[in-house]
This record gives structure tokens, C-alpha cells and sequence, in this order.
């Protein structure tokens, strides 16, 4: 059960932030939604680090459980995933007004303390 929460989690991770980017950016940059200037260059680079960041993080966690999955049951591995998922947490609540971000890390953090649940 440990190995379906642990792929669970990042593939979520992976999946949410892509989606995360695609909306957010890709979408809104092809549909011109936002003038030229400072405050679309900020929107743009957080959105875009945010949600690339996630995609990044959890396509290497699912590569390291795929390759070596007693890996990622050990408590340092899960401690420094759960700190960034607080992390991105924090981000949202800070600098993102949408709830889906918010909703998303809500749901890896959970995830990811079910996988450490069941090592």
C-alpha cells in the first residue's frame, strides 16, 4: 500500500502542476489575457516557477520510487518532501489568490502522509 500512495503522491505532484501551467500561463499567454508589464512579468515567473517546480520535484520522485523504492520509505526522504509541500502551501497562501494551487498541495501533503503511514 506504501508504493500506490507513494506514486500517488508525486504522480499527483507531476500531474497538478502541469495542469497548474498549462492554465495558468500557457492558456492565459495564447489568450492574451494580461497587458504587457511589470505585474504580468511577476504573474508569469510565479506561476511558471511554482508550477515547474512541482512537475520537476515530483517527475524525480517518481523516477527515485520506480528505480529505488526503499529510498522514499525512509523518514529523511518523506521529511523533506513533506517540507516541500508545506512549502508550496505557503506560497499559495502568501501569493496566489486562486484556490486550486491551494487545493492541490492540500492533497499531495495528505498523500504523502498516507504513504508515510504506511511504511
Amino acid at each position: 500500500m506504501h508504493q500506490v500512495f507513494t506514486y500517488a503522491a508525486y504522480g499527483w505532484l507531476a500531474f497538478s502542476g502541469t495542469v497548474h501551467f498549462t492554465i495558468d500561463v500557457v492558456s492565459q499567454h495564447f489568450r492574451r489575457k494580461r497587458s504587457a508589464g511589470p505585474e504580468t512579468t511577476l504573474f508569469y515567473g510565479l506561476h511558471s516557477s511554482f508550477a515547474l517546480g512541482q512537475v520537476l520535484f515530483g517527475l524525480l520522485c517518481l523516477w527515485l520510487a520506480w528505480s529505488a523504492p526503499a529510498v522514499l520509505a525512509q523518514a529523511p526522504v518523506t521529511m523533506l518532501s513533506l517540507a516541500g509541500g508545506v512549502a508550496w502551501l505557503a506560497i499559495t497562501i502568501a501569493f496566489i489568490s486562486f484556490r486550486e494551487p491551494k487545493i492541490n498541495a492540500a492533497i499531495f501533503i495528505l498523500l504523502l502522509l498516507a504513504s508515510a503511514a504506511t511504511v
